[in-house]
């Protein structure tokens, strides 16, 4: 072999082994999920519904994915707060939100929010959702909603009806019930579902729209009386008591949410891990038990099944919130 053939041929076999643990020392190799500490955002602050579901879960989610997961609660601004400091956040499984019905109707209720609800994040799974009841005082003459809704129509305006506070998930089940029966009440808002609750015992309100896991105490102890429930079908704890949908009132199945969500750009083999330990946790009995004591029983909807929801709700919400001239600026 001619002495300049030669050296190419071994410059080429020293160098190609060089230049490959080069290139493969440059390259990004995929680490495995998780590396370190996941933080969860919940968009509420400590004590609400969306911060104990969040604790009900993390600890047990930590020790599924090996890493811990920290609950940072971001409240503030009806939740706006929250879930835009997670849109902001890498998608990269990293960071979570958390988030209740507020993240579907947000959007339409404010007149500028800080995200896209479908484009901002990655729909990870509902870990629980309960429905909202309308129920009346102990003592009201009113015993169905069919006579609700006919005592309405009879006398426009005359009525009142109370919420836990505006623009809350069952304030605007009034607002539906209202625009789906043509009847007209005026809401009476109260900050909060303890003192609604209160009025309506009372006998100082017609009528009380609140979510059943706040109400089921009232109802077992007789002080109020439910009239309709807005999941699609009967409620399991209130088997006498009719849904809308069952009634007529079309359009009108609605409940409040609480759900796991991860910034957009997520790899999909992340949002598969963590459905999956999410789904194996939520069928735990300890852990379903736990929800249902705080009013919320566990749904477990993966990934499509929540994107759906949010397609469905963000323009139902819209669609009442617009009508009712509720928009807040």
């Amino acid at each position: 072999m001619p002495n300049a053939l030669r050296t190419a041929w071994i410059a080429r076999r020293v160098l190609l082994p060089t230049a490959l643990i080069a290139w493969s020392a440059a390259s990004p190799v995929r680490a495995e999920y998780p590396e370190r500490q996941i933080t969860m955002i919940a968009c509420f602050p400590a004590g609400g519904g969306t911060d104990i579901a969040a604790r009900l879960i993390n600890t047990q989610l930590g020790d599924a994915l090996g890493k811990p997961v920290i609950v940072e609660n971001r409240g503030g601004a009806s939740g706006n707060i929250g879930i835009a400091a997670a849109a902001r956040a890498a998608g990269d499984g990293h960071t979570l939100l958390i988030c209740s019905s507020a993240y579907v109707v947000n959007p339409s209720l404010f007149v500028q929010v800080a995200y896209d609800p479908f484009k901002d994040f990655v729909p990870v799974m509902v870990i629980g959702a309960s429905p909202n009841a309308f129920v009346v005082p102990a003592q009201s003459e009113i015993k169905t909603m069919s006579e609700l809704i006919a005592k309405a129509k009879a006398n426009p305006g005359k009525l009142n009806w109370t919420s836990p506070g505006p623009s809350t998930t069952p304030h605007l089940a009034g607002e539906v019930l209202k625009l789906r029966t043509g009847i007209d009440m005026q809401h009476i808002p109260f900050a909060g579902a303890g003192p609604a609750t209160t009025a309506t015992i009372g006998g100082q309100v017609d009528l009380y729209t609140a979510n059943i896991g706040s109400l089921m105490g009232v109802i077992d102890g007789g002080k109020v009386r439910p009239i309709a429930v807005t999941s699609k079908g009967r409620w399991g704890d209130l088997p006498d008591v009719p849904s809308l949908e069952e009634l007529g009132v079309t359009d009108a199945v609605s409940d409040t949410f609480q759900g796991i969500f991860a910034p957009a750009g997520t790899p999909q083999p992340v949002i598969d891990r963590l459905a999956k330990e999410l789904t194996t946790i939520l069928a735990r009995p300890d852990i379903r038990e736990k929800f249902v004591k705080v009013g919320l029983p566990v749904v477990a909807e993966g990934p499509e099944a929540f994107r759906a929801r949010i397609a469905r709700e963000v323009p139902m919400y819209k669609e009442i919130i617009d009508k009712a001239g509720l928009k807040i600026q």
